[in-house]
C-alpha cells in the first residue's frame, strides 16, 4: 500500500538532514529553513526566465555561424535533460545514454536515405520511439531482474551497451561503417526544408522548452517525489510500498525517449550520423554537462551543456594545442569544490529537490504562526 505524500516527504526531508526536513519541524530552525525555501522559490523561476530570454534573443545578436553552433548546443541541452532525469532524479548512473541518442539518429537517417521520409511529424516521433524502445529493452534487462540491480551493474551494463553499439555501427556496412551516413536530406514540413539557421534554431528551442516544461511537471509531481526518495534512500522508499525497480524502469525509458528526440534533431541538423553518436565519448560528454551544471535541477543540465560547449568552443579557438587540458582542469575544479554543480551557487539543497503537491495543512499553519 502506498503511503501518503506527507509521509514520503518527511522521509526524504529526514535524509536530507536539518537543511530541509528537520528545519521545517521545530522552532527557530524551522523559520530559517522556511526563509531559505521562500528565497529558493523565487530564484529558480528567475534563473529559468533569464535563460529563456537569452536563448530567444541569441539569434538576433549572434553571427550566422554562431547561430548554427547555438542550435547544436540547444540540442545537446535536450540530450542533457534526458540524462538528468535518469541520474539527477532517480540516481541511475547511465554511462550509455548515447546509445538512445545515436540509435535514434541512425534510425531517422535510414528513414531519410532509404525511404525518403523527412517529414517532421514522422521523423521526430520515430526518433523518440526508437530511443524509448532501446531504453525499454536495456532498462528491462538491467533493472527488472529478480534481484535489485546495483549501481555498478547498471553503470557497466549501460556502458557495455553503448560500446557494443559503437562497434556494431563501425563494422556494419549498411550503416556506413566508420564513415557513418552522410548527406542526410533536410527535415521538411510540407514543401519547406529546415536547414541550418534561425528557423531551425527556434524549432529546437521550442521543442526544448516544451520538453523542459513536461519534465518539470513530472519531477514536481508525486512521481517526482518518489524519484527524489529513490535518490536519497532507496530502501526507505521500498519500505513505503513503492516498487522501486518499476519506478527506475519508467524514468529510464522516459529518459531514453528524450535522448531519442535529441538524437533525431541532431542527425538532421548536422546532416550526417557517425558511430561516435552511439559510443562512449558522447555518453561521457553528457555526464560532464550535468556534473558541471548541477544534477537534479533540470535547468542545471541546460546551463551545464551551454557552458561546457561554449567554453570548449572558445578555448579551442584561442588555445588550440592545450584547450582539452584547460577544460579538464576547469571541470575538475568545479566538481571538487562544487559537487552539486554551478547551479548550487544560486539554489539551495531544498530547492534542488523542490516541493511536491499541496503542502500539509499543519505545515501551512506553522508557517503562518512563525515569527
Amino acid at each position: 500500500m502506498l503511503r501518503p505524500m506527507s509521509v514520503v516527504r518527511e522521509a526524504i526531508a529526514t535524509d536530507m538532514g536539518d537543511e530541509a526536513g528537520g528545519a521545517m519541524a521545530e522552532g527557530a530552525a524551522a523559520g530559517q529553513a522556511r526563509d531559505r525555501v521562500r528565497a529558493g522559490r523565487k530564484i529558480l523561476p528567475i534563473v529559468e526566465a533569464v535563460v529563456l530570454v537569452a536563448a530567444l534573443l541569441a539569434p538576433l545578436v549572434l553571427q550566422d555561424y554562431l547561430t548554427v553552433f547555438a542550435t547544436r548546443v540547444i540540442i545537446l541541452a535536450l540530450f542533457a535533460l534526458s540524462f538528468d532525469l535518469v541520474w539527477g532524479y532517480a540516481g541511475i548512473m547511465s554511462f550509455g545514454q548515447a546509445l538512445f541518442f545515436g540509435s535514434a539518429g541512425y534510425g531517422v537517417a535510414l528513414l531519410a536515405r532509404d525511404l525518403n521520409v523527412t517529414n517532421i511529424f514522422l521523423v521526430l516521433p520515430a526518433g523518440t520511439l526508437i530511443g524509448l524502445a532501446f531504453a525499454l529493452l536495456l532498462g528491462g534487462f538491467l533493472l527488472l531482474g529478480r534481484h535489485p540491480s546495483s549501481v555498478i551493474f547498471v553503470s557497466l551494463g549501460t556502458l557495455t551497451g553503448s560500446y557494443a553499439a559503437d562497434r556494431l555501427a563501425r563494422g556494419w556496412y549498411y550503416l556506413g561503417g566508420q564513415n557513418g551516413i552522410p548527406s542526410i536530406a533536410p527535415m521538411s514540413l510540407g514543401s519547406y526544408d529546415f536547414t541550418e539557421g534561425p528557423a531551425f534554431y527556434y524549432l529546437v528551442l521550442g521543442i526544448l522548452v516544451a520538453v523542459y516544461l513536461l519534465c518539470r511537471f513530472l519531477v514536481r509531481s508525486q512521481f517526482g517525489l518518489a524519484l527524489a526518495g529513490l535518490r536519497e534512500n532507496e530502501q526507505r522508499i521500498a519500505f513505503f510500498g513503492y516498487k522501486v525497480q518499476h519506478l527506475k524502469a519508467i524514468i529510464f525509458t522516459i529518459g531514453g525517449a528524450v535522448a531519442g528526440l535529441a538524437g533525431s534533431l541532431y542527425a538532421f541538423h548536422e546532416g550526417f550520423v557517425w558511430p561516435n553518436m552511439v559510443g562512449v565519448v558522447v555518453s561521457t560528454q553528457v555526464v560532464l554537462y550535468v556534473l558541471f551544471g548541477g544534477s537534479g535541477t533540470l535547468i542545471g543540465a541546460v546551463i551545464g551543456a551551454v557552458i561546457v560547449e561554449g567554453v570548449s568552443f572558445w578555448l579551442s579557438d584561442n588555445y588550440r594545442d592545450i584547450w582539452p587540458i584547460i577544460l579538464g582542469l576547469l571541470l575538475l575544479l568545479v566538481i571538487l569544490f562544487r559537487p552539486l554543480g554551478l547551479i548550487s551557487f544560486l539554489l539551495g539543497e531544498r530547492e534542488r529537490v523542490g516541493n511536491f503537491g499541496a503542502r500539509p495543512k499543519e505545515n501551512v499553519k506553522e508557517t503562518r504562526d512563525a515569527p
